[in-house]
């Protein structure tokens, strides 16, 4: 506590903050850079943004740039690494059991019919290698996961956040003490960053395809089991709401959806809760036994913003499970509250919540083990 009352310091960043949120019209990254000045990076599982800090130094700025130079040569690679994040915390937390190979013995989790259509390994590999590079045997591909995601969501909402801003926040200090903001400067690479990564996950031995069939979310999955498959990892009703909003970018393959405009109830009829027209165009695009690939966001597969909440609002949100947001009164409202708030702040929603998904079920401390490599355990 006898670090908050260093008044006049404090205040003086306090007012810095709040001048630049002003400015660039950007509350949710005042609140984001507030929220570090006032809790620390620490949290209470041994995760903690900087963790590489002393033992490699350029850690994140190694991810970024390897996101970065990826990005560069193809903007749709965005989205399929923040789902490699989602689909690794949803099975036994975020231990980078996604990425393990199956063995002659067990099959593992990427072989699982929720996974098979999962991208952007070689792009976690990549990272990798070039951290093994620069220091070998410390940074987990649990974290290496968590890190991408970020920078890949970052790099495709870019437009939306003012370098400047990130400029001068991560100068802030409170009492004369440094402070990391809502970026830390060795977490910036090249750009900026939407969120805060806690890292210091370690990685686990295990992977099942039989547990990412139980645990993962279905496409056409409703309210009901939305909330209960959320609510077993500690996630709210309004994460759900909030996280949902990846699908703003990206493509689907038609037999992730095709049942709601082909052949809903096994009598070739349409969903009925998806909008007539959409429904006739997703017909046209998803023929029997051809497995088109459509944007999940028509016209802004690669633009991260609240676009897809409007579809969802218009009954044409592309999945059974996102038509389910219009289930209840809680992520109805969340839903018709983007239509009008401003981007700003969805974008710190959606930074909170990855920052509580990317908790679930880590391994920290002497747990687990630092892989040499993503696909194989150590032994």
């Amino acid at each position: 506590g006898h670090w908050f009352w260093c008044s006049q310091s404090f205040l003086r960043r306090y007012l810095a903050l709040t001048k630049m949120a002003e400015r660039f019209d950007a509350r949710f990254l005042f609140h984001l850079a507030l929220l570090s000045l006032l809790l620390g990076s620490a949290n209470g599982n041994g995760l903690k943004v900087g963790f590489y800090k002393t033992s490699c130094p350029d850690a994140e700025a190694i991810v970024r740039q390897t996101v970065s130079s990826y990005f560069s040569q193809d903007p749709t690679v965005s989205a399929p690494l923040l789902r490699l994040h989602f689909h690794d915390c949803f099975v036994r937390g975020c231990d980078g059991s996604v990425l393990l190979n199956s063995t002659a013995t067990n099959l593992a989790e990427k072989e699982a019919m929720p996974n098979q259509s999962l991208d952007g390994f070689y792009v976690i590999d990549a990272a990798k290698a070039a951290l093994e590079r620069a220091c070998p045997g410390t940074v987990s591909c649990a974290d290496i996961v968590a890190l991408v995601a970020r920078d890949a969501v970052s790099l495709v909402s870019s437009n939306q956040l003012p370098s400047s801003y990130f400029a001068e926040a991560r100068s802030v200090a409170v009492c004369g003490d440094h402070v990391e903001s809502s970026v830390p400067s060795q977490a910036t690479g090249k750009g900026n960053s939407l969120y805060q990564v806690h890292t210091g996950r370690r990685d686990g031995f295990v992977s099942k395809a039989s547990e990412a069939v139980a645990n993962i979310p279905s496409a056409f999955s409703d309210f009901a089991e939305l909330k209960a498959e959320f609510a077993s990892k500690g996630l709210s009703v309004k994460d759900l709401a909030v996280l949902s909003g990846a699908h703003a970018i990206g493509n689907s393959h038609c037999f992730s959806f095709g049942k709601r405009s082909n052949n809903y109830t096994g009598k070739g009829d349409m969903d009925p809760t998806l909008d007539p027209n959409y429904a006739m165009e997703l017909r046209n695009k998803c023929s029997p036994g051809i497995n088109t690939v459509v944007e999940m966001v028509p016209g802004s597969s690669t633009s991260f913003d609240t676009k897809y909440y409007d579809l969802v609002a218009k009954n044409r949100g592309l999945f059974r499970s996102d038509e389910a947001l219009l289930q209840d009164k809680r992520t109805r409202d969340y839903v018709y509250a983007r239509l009008h708030a401003p981007e700003s702040s969805f974008f710190y929603d959606f930074g909170k919540s990855m920052m509580k998904m990317g908790k679930v079920g880590v391994l920290t401390g002497n747990t687990g083990e630092i892989r040499r490599n993503c696909a194989l355990v150590n032994h």
